[in-house]
């Protein structure tokens, strides 16, 4: 397998890609953490490119803190945008395929249809702003890159949905939980095994894909679903977006059509259900 390097590996989806890359047998693969390889150091970055010569070059960097965004617009810009520019532009340079991962923040999430990668992008949110203008500074400077935008991650890794909710769920009486949210949450491991599946196939119809778990669920019947696998006793309360007020609008509406990405990688995608239920005895 050609070298593939791997911007922010110490993160969920980069201890992710670490694990599948490791259960598939797949070579030639450099796992950089943010200490060794910061994606708004230039000069490290070249550094880096001219050391092992990627083919591929997966971004897992990112600014996450969705509601920390809205006052720190500048740093979330920094690294969403300047950031993905920075390889986007080296990539370009190299002749190396880019894989970055985005999100379904880019969306409003206004409407009832499951969004598809050619639905307008507007974001609500500084954090789904910046992430849409890393797309769109990835785009300027490389065709060589493939987009997968994602929803709702978890995994056995880092800080979680799911791992809060367990957590939780052990300490108290009763949790409330958002209801009029939908979406799709995904594993990050199932994530991790769509991003390495484009660079075995050699996969070359760049562009911009949706991937996320199959189904739709709220926020509140996916507490549901975890306290019933991890068999967690707790009194789940509903409750709407307005009774838990937070300083980053979210869409009200994310699912996403995956079509494209099945038929581009021909592959098939777990129900949430599913991946959660894999998740779970894994922890």
């Amino acid at each position: 397998m050609s070298t593939t390097v791997i911007f922010g590996a110490s993160g969920q989806l980069g201890q992710c890609l670490q694990h599948v890359a490791q259960e598939r047998g797949l070579t030639g693969i450099v796992f950089l953490p943010e200490e060794q390889a910061d994606i708004l150091d230039v000069a490290g970055l070249q550094a880096v490119f001219a050391e092992h010569k990627p083919a591929y070059c997966i971004n897992c960097a990112a600014y996450t803190a969705v509601d920390k965004a809205e006052d720190e617009v500048d740093l979330a810009r920094r690294v969403n945008r300047d950031g993905a520019e920075n390889l986007a532009r080296l990539c370009a340079q190299h002749g190396t395929t880019l894989l970055h991962v985005s999100t379904d923040f880019v969306f409003a999430g206004t409407g009832n249809e499951p969004l598809t990668e050619t639905d307008p992008a507007e974001p609500i949110s500084v954090y789904g702003l910046t992430k849409l203008e890393g797309e769109q500074a990835i785009a300027a400077h490389t065709q060589q890159f493939f987009i997968l935008r994602t929803s709702w991650l978890y995994s056995e890794y880092a800080n979680n949905f799911v791992k809060t909710m367990l957590r939780l769920g052990r300490e108290r009486d009763e949790l409330r939980v958002i209801w009029d949210q939908a979406g799709t949450p995904t594993y990050a491991i199932d994530l991790a095994g769509c991003l390495l599946t484009i660079i075995e196939q050699q996969n070359q119809q760049y562009g911009i894909y949706h991937y996320s778990n199959e189904g739709l669920t709220s926020w509140y019947d996916f507490a549901v679903a975890i306290f019933e696998l991890g068999k967690v006793d707790v009194r789940t309360v509903p409750i709407r977006t307005a009774e838990y007020p937070t300083k980053a609008t979210r869409p009200a509406y994310s699912v996403m059509d995956k079509s494209s990405v099945k038929k581009a990688l021909n592959i098939s995608i777990p129900h949430w259900r599913e991946s959660l239920q894999t998740c779970m005895g894994r922890l």
